[in-house]
């Protein structure tokens, strides 16, 4: 009935949809498995993609042929660089997009895909014989059988949704939970825990007063994900801002004794950097209010996402709390927010190509390994994608260094700290974040990906070549044009900046602070007319380049320094229990971790620089 496939991926979320293209771009004849065709790509949560170290992740999906980007650039409703008052490397792009439209796009460009087959039905095991995944067994009981699996089950794993003291099984509203597969893995000697998300109420857009919240408009210059030439949004859609009040949080403390989170019910762990409200108000009792995003679903659409008003409270008192929020008077509620628990598989387990330890040829990406988001589950599915076909074709893993790329940062922190609560990306989990900006994605990553055999990025090799070679020639009109005083020093005092007293190189204007060059060349209509022929994206590559470039250089002399710590390999059989100089919890964890290399060990918690200079020293180095 079935060929046997090259990759088949369990699940059709962001993880096994970013997989299945990867897989197949570069070559493999893939099957993606899910329980339902119309909920592919799916937004469980949020009607967005991208914020704060997300954006950066998008961008990097986008640099390596995934197709994120290039979705939401597609069907963005709205679009704003956050962080834009800091520096470059805090810069995150996020876009608000139009549910319906992302999920139905994906779909179409999974389907435009030849290599692609799809079938709709639970998986319920998996085929494994002597060590090796061979496949996959759906609930009717067919095999499938394939060289590789890809796991990306998100929140459906034994999943349990909770509203108040109701609890009934289900992956999402409205969809049923997978059973089966957890059981079989802990049988084969994997380790499993519980985490819990959740979700805020959807609201009738038609029944809110607008007129009293905050107006909160994208970009007035919007910019876009992709590299490629995706459209630029036009008719942007606002969002709005509302807040919670003493009156809101009394009424949502009567539900305390009936929530999932104060009475046991829930033993998974939430996301601390996004919790529910009820924790909100529990942990920071001091505040008085918070805020809450009012986001639309889309364009057509009435349904509005109340984004910082997640919950599992009982029915009753979420719409009670509501009631209470300006604006939301005469709201009516389309559904009330609910947490869910599923099962999740410590990602120690895993691999730095996300292959399991246990099993060959099987690959874990998404929720399944303690990680939440969307952005953070793409990164993974596109790696696990990547890397099924790579393994399977007998060649060297694909491995984004910390250095490389925020997905490199993702990574190495899941298979070397792993997580006891759902792992969120931040800027602050980089080392070497002036590096991995959003802006230069496409110059890191994009050639790593040709060189894998994704033949579907010649044109964005040109790319990339024509953006490096402009950003160079506009450097040099950095540092040839001159200014006069009776040119600048208007604006320079106008910006609390010294004037200068005879003619100076510009590159010495735009090195001092608070100077940017979009208001420079409107001071300077020379420089503007010299930079006109320029695209834009290079000129703002080329003034980061030179602004930064003491920091570049000294980030750049640290991952040189980590670099000759990576060159340093260990083998897979290398028996550190034999090491007795090491410390008993180095011994444990780095037994259990198996690092492939000495810097890979250096990041393990518990290995200490003591251990690392007895493993250096033991190897010869």
């Amino acid at each position: 009935m079935f060929p046997k496939y090259d990759v088949i991926v369990v699940g059709a979320g962001h993880a096994g949809c970013e997989a299945a293209v990867a897989a197949a771009n570069m070559g493999s004849s893939v099957m993606l498995a899910t329980m339902n065709m119309q909920t592919i790509a799916q937004m469980s949560c949020n009607p967005a993609m991208g914020g704060v170290a997300k954006g950066q992740i998008v961008r990097e999906i986008d640099a390596l042929g995934g197709y994120s980007g290039i979705v939401t650039d597609h069907t963005a409703i709205q679009f704003r660089m956050l962080n834009k008052s800091k520096g470059p490397a805090m810069w995150s792009p996020r876009a608000q997009s139009d549910r319906m439209l992302f999920a139905r796009l994906w779909r179409n460009m999974l389907e435009e895909n030849e290599r692609i087959d799809f079938w709709q039905e639970m998986v319920t095991g998996l085929v494994v014989k002597d060590g090796v995944c061979t496949g996959v067994r759906t609930g009717i009981g067919l095999e499938i059988e394939a060289e590789s699996v890809v796991l990306t089950n998100g929140t459906f794993l034994n999943g349990l949704i909770h509203i108040g003291e109701k609890q009934f099984g289900g992956g999402r509203a409205g969809e049923r939970a997978a059973t089966g597969i957890t059981q079989q893995l802990l049988d084969l000697g994997f380790e499993s825990g519980r985490m819990k998300t959740g979700t805020p109420p959807r609201i009738d857009g038609r029944s809110l007063n607008w007129d009293v919240m905050e107006l909160q408009p994208g970009d007035e210059i919007p910019s876009k994900f992709s590299y490629t030439d995706t459209p630029e949004i036009t008719d942007q859609v606002p969002c709005h801002i509302s807040y919670t009040s003493p009156e809101v949080h009394e009424m949502l403390k009567e539900g305390f004794d009936r929530s999932p989170m104060f009475n046991g019910r829930i033993r998974g762990l939430g996301p601390r950097y996004c919790p529910s409200i009820e924790d909100k108000i529990n942990r920071f009792a001091d505040r008085d209010r918070h805020q809450l995003f009012v986001e639309p679903e889309g364009r057509d659409t009435c349904e509005i996402y109340v984004n910082g008003f997640s919950s599992s409270l009982p029915e009753d008192v979420q719409y009670k709390a509501l009631k209470l929020v300006p604006g939301f008077e005469n709201m009516k509620m389309f559904r009330p927010g609910y947490a869910i628990e599923y099962d999740f598989f410590p990602p120690t387990q895993l691999k730095a190509n996300l292959e399991t330890k246990q099993v060959k040829n099987l690959f874990f990406a998404g929720q399944i390994n303690g990680t939440t988001g969307y952005e953070e589950a793409a990164s993974q599915g596109l790696m696990a994608g990547i890397n099924a076909h790579l393994k399977i074709n007998e060649k060297e893993p694909f491995i984004l260094k910390r250095s490389e790329a925020y997905i490199g940062v993702l990574i190495d922190d899941l298979i070397n700290k792993g997580t006891k609560e759902p792992y969120r990306m931040f800027t602050s989990r980089a080392e070497y974040r002036i590096i991995l900006r959003q802006d230069n994605a496409d110059l890191r990553l994009t050639p790593l990906a040709k060189e894998l055999g994704m033949h579907h990025l010649e044109k964005r090799m040109e790319r990339v070549a024509f953006k490096e070679e402009e950003a160079k020639q506009v450097q040099k009109v950095f540092e040839k044009f001159s200014v006069t005083p009776d040119q600048i020093n208007g604006f320079l005092e106008s910006k609390n900046s010294a004037p200068i007293k005879q003619g100076v190189k510009f590159l010495s204007i735009l090195l001092r602070p608070k100077m940017d060059i979009d208001e420079l060349r409107t001071v300077l209509p020379a420089l503007d007319a010299d930079l006109e022929k320029f695209d834009q994206e290079s000129v703002g590559l080329a003034e980061v380049t030179a602004k930064y470039a003491g920091y570049i250089k000294k980030e750049q002399e640290m991952v040189d320094k980590m670099n000759r710590l990576e060159s340093v390999k260990l083998n897979d059989d290398f028996d550190f229990h034999a090491l007795t100089a090491l410390s008993a919890e180095a011994r444990e964890k780095l037994t259990e971790i198996k690092p492939r290399t000495i810097g890979q060990a250096s990041r393990i918690s518990g290995v200490s620089p003591s251990d690392i200079s007895i493993l250096l020293v033991h190897v010869g180095r």
